[in-house]
């Protein structure tokens, strides 16, 4: 007998779509076939679609966010919010203090997880002091223990790596066979930019996209691309937001170069105008790189829907608007520049785009499958993971396609106050999650507890 079952389904993969039912046993999918033999728990899918759970591999929670400044979420209500969005494994970034060590910082993170997770989650690194010890001997024992992705920074004063940093942390990924992200924005041209539209009295919200156009994220998508070149190692561009940065990555790949690029939800259904709004509303939307116009979000819908984008992420930052310690902070310093970056999302990334793209035939269910869990699972490791198949963990989400709802942030489960994707319409919903076997969430009813996800660790991409 199965524990659980999950019968009349129409089941996607990254490759295919077809009914079946699907066996389940101490975690993990056992057959996949018709009238399967019963189970001690069914769910009956009738009319509804089974995919795998959706692994959102760009967050942050419980992040420090500098003076003053709280983020929103911990890993409750962050994996929480996941759960209802119809996610099964996060993987939040766990940033290194300057002179702290790396072990230390993943210490002091694995104890604001622990017991805390409706979710999987896994960790990235962020690299903020490449010492010669973090590099030589503490990463390197890191990646060889599971930990086996790392972020570098180009922009953010106190964050960022200059290019002989990024060189010398990417070449541990040479190495090791670790994977590197990069946030591509140049630093020196956001802070020239700043000074000029702060020196004209121009600091409201808006100013944010201003001083950060695509020019800025272009060049440094170029560098980056051209770093890893030298190094020679595969390098994942994270939340790529236009056309020209699309067109860097395209060439980097004629060169015979493996890259894989990201995308998010704000770029396909924010602009640049939403950050113009009454008084200090445009705070709402303030996220790097900001949100651009119409023709940029085509042009990453077109990147979606041929192959240019591998991950659709979230990148979900979040932050309380209507709170001093949130994005109002900065009307009281009175500057854009001090407005926390960074918006909330898990919770609306896979509606958004199921509904936007596979609901409006701009993409199609497998493409979606690929896009928000199986190859984050491939590009970071997550062996058992992003997939229906046997031998691979039950980690599954069940969508009702007819289900009509309108996003308002009442409705959500994060820690802010408020979406912004707020009045959209979505057509599609996860109505029930499966984390390893278990019933996190049926009918839309939350049955999982804290503390049932797991961290995971991860092989490399040499493994």
């Amino acid at each position: 007998m199965f524990d659980l079952v999950i019968r009349n389904g129409h089941v996607a993969t990254a490759s295919d779509v077809f009914d079946a039912d699907i066996g389940i046993r101490n975690g993990r999918i056992v057959q996949i076939g018709e009238r399967l033999e019963p189970g001690i728990e069914e769910i009956d899918a009738t009319g509804h679609f089974v995919l795998p759970g959706g692994i959102d591999s760009h967050v942050h929670l419980a992040q420090n966010s500098g003076d003053g400044i709280v983020m929103a979420d911990d890993f409750e209500t962050g994996t929480r919010s996941a759960l209802y969005g119809g996610n099964t494994c996060v993987m939040p970034f766990c940033l290194q203090a300057k002179g702290q060590s790396l072990r230390e910082a993943l210490t002091a993170y694995h104890a604001l997880a622990d017991g805390n997770c409706f979710t999987d989650v896994s960790f990235h690194m962020i690299i903020s002091d490449p010492s010669s010890s973090v590099l030589g001997q503490e990463l390197p024992a890191l990646v060889a223990d599971g930990y086996s992705s790392f972020k570098v920074f180009m922009t953010y004063e106190g964050l960022r790596l200059n290019d002989a940093e990024i060189i010398s942390t990417m070449d541990v990924a040479r190495r090791t066979g670790a994977r590197v992200m990069v946030h591509c924005e140049n630093e020196d041209a956001i802070r020239y930019l700043i000074g000029l539209h702060e020196a004209s009295g121009n600091v409201r919200p808006l100013a944010h996209a201003t001083t950060r156009p695509v020019a800025v994220e272009r060049e440094a998508t170029h560098r980056a691309l051209s770093l890893a070149e030298i190094v020679d190692i595969p390098v994942v561009i994270v939340h790529v937001s236009n056309g020209a940065a699309i067109d860097e990555i395209r060439a980097a790949r004629r060169r015979g170069r493996m890259v894989i690029a990201e995308t998010c939800p704000q770029y396909l259904m924010l602009t640049a105008d939403d950050l113009d709004g009454m008084d200090w509303e445009g705070a709402k939307f303030v996220c790097s790189p900001p949100p651009r116009d119409r023709k940029e979000q085509e042009a990453c819908w077109t990147g979606l829907q041929t192959g240019a984008f591998e991950l659709f992420s979230s990148d979900h930052c979040p932050f309380r608007y209507d709170d001093p310690a949130g994005k109002l902070n900065a009307k009281g310093r009175q500057s854009f520049r001090h407005v926390p970056n960074g918006i909330p999302g898990v919770e609306t990334r896979l509606p958004i785009l199921f509904s936007e793209g596979v609901m409006k035939g701009r993409i199609d269910l497998a493409q979606f499958v690929a896009l928000t869990s199986t190859n984050h699972a491939k590009a970071y490791g997550l062996t058992h993971k992003g997939r229906i198949a046997i031998g691979m963990d039950a980690d599954i989400a069940i969508w009702d396609p007819q289900i009509r709802r309108i996003i308002r942030h009442a409705d959500l489960h994060d820690g802010a106050d408020y979406s912004p994707y707020e009045g959209t319409e979505i057509r599609g919903w996860p109505v029930s999650v499966v984390l390893g076997g278990r019933i996190m969430l049926k009918d839309g009813l939350l049955r999982g507890r804290k503390g049932d996800g797991q961290y995971r660790k991860r092989s490399t991409a040499r493994s």
